[in-house]
C-alpha cells in the first residue's frame, strides 16, 4: 500500500499513473515498427531494446530512418503466416539468450489489432514491441436497499503481476482468436463461476477506455485498448472464485471501492475501468467533480497506433 505522501489526491491522479505518456511526447525519438506492404507505424521500440534484441534476417533495421521493418518474406503467398513465424523465431531465440529484457515463459498469442491480415505474438513481448494489447474488463454489480455495490476480487498472492491487489470483477488479456465477448465468457466461467448462459444473456458491451502507458522500471511505451461490458446480478447470485486467479470476491459500496482505489490497492489500469463505471453510472459528475470534462476525455485516449486493418 503507498504511503500518505503518494496517495493520489482524486480520479484524475488515478488516470495520470497508468496514461503516463504526455501528449506532446515525440514518438520520433524511437523506432517505428512496420509490417510488410504497410506504411503505417504498428509499434513504437525503444532504441536500447533494438539495439539488444536478436533480430534475425526478416526484419530491417534502419538507424538513420529510426524503423524496423518486418519483411514481406512470403512473397505475397502467405504474409500473415511468415510475419507470425518471424515474430516467433526471434522471440524464442531472445529466450534462448536469457536476455534480461524477456523475463517471463511463453504465453497465449496476442493480436496485432491493426494489422491487414490476422498477426500476433506472444503476450509477454508485445510491449517490447511497442503494440497495443487488448483487455477485457466487466464490472458486475448489485442495487441493494443500501444503494449500488459493486463486486471486487482480490487477486491471488502467487500471481506474477499485482499479486494481492484488487481487479475489476471479471477481467482478461483477449487472445489472438478471440472476441472481447468470448474473453469475458471465458473469465466469468474461470474467475468468478459465473453461469455462462447468464452472462451471455445480460453483460452489456458499454465502450472501451484507451491510455498509453510507460512503464515505471523498463522504460516500454505501449498503448492498450480495454473493452468495457457491464453486468447487474441478483442479489442471490454471487461470484465465486473458480480457479487460482482470484483469492475472494467482496460486494462493497461505491463509497468502499472509491477509498480502496485513493488509497492504490487496485490494479493500476482497473482504477480507469471503475472510474468509467463511476461516469457512467452518474456517480461522477459534473456537479460533483472539477476535472471531469478531463476526466471523461482522458479515458479515450487516440492511441498512436491503428487499432483497425486499411481499408
Amino acid at each position: 500500500m503507498a504511503n500518505a505522501v503518494s496517495q493520489p489526491k482524486g480520479y484524475l491522479d488515478l488516470i495520470n499513473a497508468v496514461d503516463n505518456v504526455s501528449y506532446d511526447f515525440d514518438f520520433n525519438t524511437l523506432y517505428r515498427l512496420l509490417l510488410p506492404n504497410d506504411p503505417r507505424p504498428h509499434g513504437f521500440i525503444l532504441p536500447s531494446t533494438v539495439s539488444e534484441m536478436p533480430w534475425t534476417s526478416d526484419f530491417i533495421i534502419d538507424n538513420n530512418s529510426r524503423t524496423v521493418q518486418l519483411r514481406g518474406v512470403s512473397e505475397g503467398k502467405d504474409t500473415a503466416s511468415a510475419c507470425n513465424a518471424a515474430f516467433q523465431n526471434t522471440i524464442n531465440i531472445a529466450i534462448d539468450k536469457g536476455l534480461p529484457m524477456i523475463q517471463a515463459k511463453h504465453s497465449e498469442m496476442y493480436k496485432i489489432m491493426g494489422a491487414n491480415s490476422f498477426m500476433y505474438l506472444e503476450r509477454f513481448t508485445a510491449p517490447l514491441f511497442g503494440i497495443a494489447t487488448r483487455g477485457a474488463h466487466m464490472t458486475a454489480y448489485v442495487r441493494t436497499t443500501d444503494g449500488l455495490k459493486i463486486w471486487v476480487p482480490r487477486r491471488s498472492a502467487h500471481l506474477f503481476s499485482y499479486p494481492d491487489m484488487l481487479d475489476t470483477t471479471v477481467a482478461g488479456g483477449i487472445k489472438a482468436d478471440h472476441s472481447p465477448f468470448e474473453c469475458i465468457l471465458a473469465e466469468a466461467d474461470e474467475e468468478a463461476s459465473l453461469p455462462a448462459g447468464f452472462v451471455r444473456q445480460n453483460a452489456r458491451a458499454v465502450g472501451v477506455v484507451t491510455y498509453v502507458t510507460r512503464k515505471e522500471k523498463s522504460g516500454l511505451i505501449h498503448p492498450d485498448v480495454l473493452y468495457v461490458f457491464d453486468i447487474e446480478l441478483p442479489e442471490t447470485m454471487a461470484p465465486k472464485p473458480q480457479d487460482d486467479e482470484v483469492s475472494e470476491f467482496y460486494l462493497w459500496s461505491v463509497e468502499e471501492v472509491k477509498q480502496a482505489m485513493l488509497r492504490r490497492e487496485f490494479k493500476p489500469n482497473c482504477s480507469l475501468v471503475m472510474i468509467d463505471f463511476f461516469v457512467r453510472h452518474g456517480i461522477i459528475t459534473q456537479e460533483n467533480e472539477d476535472d471531469y470534462v478531463e476526466i471523461v476525455s482522458r479515458l479515450r485516449r487516440k492511441l498512436p497506433v491503428p487499432t483497425r486493418p486499411e481499408r
